[in-house]
């Protein structure tokens, strides 16, 4: 498999809290489905992924058993209770056709306005190095809160980023990475931070700042929103 297809791990294994409500936060309705399948949607659309590869927690009951879109594969396996132990279980659940040197991008499950315009950008630039992440440059001003809840201090914003999703590193690196981070007793926020810790310089590639991680509550409003904007 060359860089320019490439499989990409989708982890829906947590609850997304932050939300409230029984129901896990990528089974919400959003624009009348599911959150998740916008995201499925968006990524099994582009040209360049070759399929996807779903992460779901073993007592999952809302998954409606979606097994191709777009003519592509759609696969799952039982994700971890990290989201770094759902990201390796993907990795590991991959057809044996995804090399250990082939890229394999990332996404996460409540990105649904990702642009197909960053994602070819991502796959493009990445593949030259050591693998990269989509985001952005801090561009607000950044304060530190004290534990009363008041601003005690500007950091500095320079070489500052706010990380998005997808990430795109090889198999078998991001894998080794993973497993070395979880060995360590390390909780990665994401798969760019295990390749740090392993050595690799990961590519900041700016995308669209609309490619929003839908977190609360207010963010499906804006989700909905974009939706109907972006492609």
């Amino acid at each position: 498999m060359s860089a320019a297809t490439v499989w990409c791990v989708v982890p829906a294994a947590g609850r997304g809290t932050r939300v409230g409500g029984e129901c896990p936060k990528q089974y919400l309705p959003l624009a009348g489905r599911p959150l998740i399948e916008h995201t499925l949607e968006r990524l099994a659309a582009h040209p360049r992924i070759a399929g996807l590869l779903v992460t779901l927690a073993a007592t999952d009951t809302h998954w409606r058993g979606i097994t191709a879109l777009h003519d592509k594969p759609v696969l799952t396996t039982i994700g971890g209770v990290e989201r770094s132990d759902s990201v390796l279980a993907g990795l590991d659940a991959l057809p044996e056709s995804v090399a250990a040197d082939d890229f394999v991008l990332v996404h996460d499950a409540a990105r649904p306005c990702v642009r197909a315009a960053d994602i070819d950008k991502l796959i493009d630039c990445a593949a030259t190095g050591d693998g990269g992440l989509l985001g952005a440059p801090l561009r607000d001003t950044l304060k530190r809160a004290s534990d009363a809840g008041c601003s005690e201090l500007t950091e500095p914003r320079d070489r500052r980023w706010r990380a998005f999703t997808p990430q795109m590193f090889r198999r078998a690196q991001l894998s080794a990475a993973l497993r070395d981070a979880a060995h360590r007793g390390v909780n990665v926020s994401d798969e760019a931070m295990a390749m740090e810790q392993a050595g690799f310089t990961p590519l900041l590639v700016e995308g669209a700042e609309d490619n929003i991680k839908v977190t609360t509550a207010a963010d499906f409003a804006l989700a909905e929103f974009l939706l109907s904007r972006t492609a």
